[in-house]
């Protein structure tokens, strides 16, 4: 889901459910845990909502050596663009 928003945030939840290969319900509710967990902020533009990764969250996961979201995103996406 992160890969997918970093590499397009104006997409939309069924775009991005599509491409992951899960329902739109499902992927609401991911993109509302992201949120909530402060990895992605939602912002409304005009009719939609636009996503964007907050590159510079840690990670959970201390087996990655304290690396940040944007880190991770750097090696799976062309160029995030730092938050």
């Amino acid at each position: 889901m992160l890969v997918c928003i970093a590499h397009d945030p104006g997409l939309r939840l069924r775009d991005i459910a599509e491409q992951v290969g899960i329902t739109e319900r499902s992927a609401f509710g991911i993109v509302a845990d992201l949120t909530g967990a402060g990895y992605v902020v939602k912002e409304r533009e005009g009719r939609r909502n636009r996503y964007r990764v907050q590159t510079h969250v840690p990670l959970p996961d201390a087996g990655v050596r304290n690396a940040s979201v944007g880190e991770v995103l750097a090696v799976l996406v062309d160029g995030p663009s730092p938050s």
